[in-house]
């Protein structure tokens, strides 16, 4: 059993819960073993995420709700116990995460939480094309329009680093177009986790050396572990 609460006490202060969703409508990204997370039953979902939910205090008036998926994944019961906690608990700002196919329907979020700072974030990955297509089956293009338009719709992207067959040159470029375009990016350094992504060593040496710094930078949040989140499904 993983850690489904925890509170983030450093920068961007928070309280974070894992959820659980139905399956993510995409679910075919090749580094992903979090979907094995997802369920198909109602009841079950919604039982695990109301016990998660009255863990919430308020305390920092911010929370981040992350699932294997988007938003839009989460059952109307689970939405609603948010909605409730949110207002009970006075949060003024919320965290969640999208897939890149809901970009349009992001308002919806935001009517239903009236009233909230509502901060999209998206695995962007990589702002490579063609490695985030090929490599990482993450099925969506990018331009200098579509850039523009993500950033004015979300807060956040994932960057995900250090993995076989990127170069130091292609995340040098992630970063800087991470930080070009968006209020806020988080980098994860791969960890091998099952799936046919692997991780490079050699990468993470050079990527620590380099880029430690960021962790004193108020825009990056820098996941040496994927765990440093401290939610997690085993």
């Amino acid at each position: 059993m993983g850690v489904r609460y925890n509170k983030i006490t450093g920068k961007h202060q928070r309280e974070i819960v894992l959820l659980k969703s139905f399956p993510c409508r995409y679910g075919k990204c090749s580094f992903c073993n979090y979907i094995e997370d997802n369920s198909t039953d109602e009841k079950e979902i919604d039982s695990v995420n109301l016990e998660v939910l009255k863990e919430i205090t308020g305390e920092f008036g911010v929370l981040e709700v992350i699932n294997s998926g988007s938003v839009f994944e989460l059952t109307p019961n689970t939405m609603a116990e948010i909605k409730k906690i949110v207002k009970e608990k006075n949060i003024k700002i919320l965290y969640f995460e999208i897939y890149y196919g809901y970009i349009k329907r992001l308002e919806e979020i935001r009517k239903y939480f009236d009233g909230i700072e509502i901060r999209f974030r998206m695995g962007m990955e990589t702002f490579d094309d063609d490695f985030r297509i090929n490599v990482y089956n993450k099925n969506f293009h990018t331009d200098e329009n579509i850039l523009n338009l993500l950033g004015k719709e979300l807060y956040s992207v994932c960057l995900l680093v250090c993995t076989k067959g990127q170069t130091k040159e292609m995340i040098d470029k992630d970063i800087e177009s991470g930080l070009k375009y968006f209020k806020n990016i988080t980098i994860n350094i791969f960890i091998d986790n099952g799936t046919k992504v692997k991780r490079d060593n050699e990468l993470v040496k050079w990527f620590v050396k380099k880029y430690s710094h960021l962790m004193e930078d108020d825009r990056v949040e820098l996941l040496i572990d994927n765990k440093d989140l401290g939610v997690f499904e085993q």
